[in-house]
Order: C-alpha cells, then structure tokens, then sequence
C-alpha cells in the first residue's frame, strides 16, 4: 500500500505540471506554430486541463478509499462515497471526451486522430464501466457487512 500511495504522489505531482505548464505551453506553441488553429488554443488548453482535473479527482479518491482500507472502514458508506466520487470523475471525463470525439470526427480530414480518440473513448467507458461494477460489489458487501454485525 505504501508504493501504491508513493505513486499517487509522483502522479498527483505530475498531473500538476501539466495541467499548470506543459499543456497551456504546448497548446500556445501550436497556436503560434499553426496560425490556422489558433483559435483551437483556448478550448483545447480548457479541455486537456479538465482531463487532468478528472484523473486528479480520481487520484485522491483512491488515496482516502487506500486510508478507509487501512482503518478497515472499507465497507461503509464513506467508501461509496468516494468510489461515487470516482465514477461521476470518469463520467465528466467521458463526456466530455466523446465530445471531442464527434467533433473531431466530422472535422476530420483523415481518420488518424479520431482512431486515437476512438480507442480512449472505448478505454475510458471500460474503465468507468468497471468502477461501476467495483461500486455495486462495494454496496453489497456493505450491506451483508452491515447484515452479520447485526446478527453478531
């Protein structure tokens, strides 16, 4: 659990470099680079940044359900609470994503870049799909928890 928790940090850490310097700076690089794009400068930077946000939230969601796991309070409602945190973080990210996706899509003058985004697409709903399977195991062995300490 310990490395875990080390790479969340350095994550964490490196999320913030992007999302302060490398992103902003390359999405200006590209404006300057290709006056024709340069009005996609700004969305883009809002958007990348949000990306980054979302695997931040999921980042220190993971890290307070690594805390509940060492208190062994893993199953009760403070745990669900930020698995919920993480699904409705992956869920924002999706969205927005498959906005990007379409409008890509029906822009695009070659299918290289909507492929890309088409297979993040696919492994982020994957991804949310399986944290929304984790949730519902999450809620039952809550509730069974819940169950035998009131036999008990």
């Amino acid at each position: 659990m310990t490395a875990l928790r080390v790479f969340l940090v350095v994550l964490f850490g490196i999320l913030v470099v992007f999302e302060t310097m490398s992103l902003p700076g390359q999405w200006a690089h590209m404006a300057q680079q290709n006056p024709n794009d340069a009005h996609l400068r700004w969305p883009a930077t809002i958007i990348t940044v949000f990306w980054v946000v979302c695997v931040q939230v999921v980042v220190v969601a993971t890290w307070k359900l690594l805390t509940l796991v060492r208190k062994d309070l893993i199953f009760t409602e403070a745990a669900l609470k930020w698995v919920n945190v993480m699904v409705w973080a992956i869920a924002a990210g999706w969205v927005v994503l498959v906005g990007v996706f379409l409008w890509v899509g029906f822009n695009a003058d070659d299918p290289g870049l909507p492929m890309v985004l088409f297979l993040l697409t696919t492994g982020v709903t994957v991804v949310g799909l399986v944290m929304i399977v984790m949730r519902a195991l999450l809620q039952r062995a809550t509730t069974l928890r819940s169950d035998m300490e009131a036999v008990i």
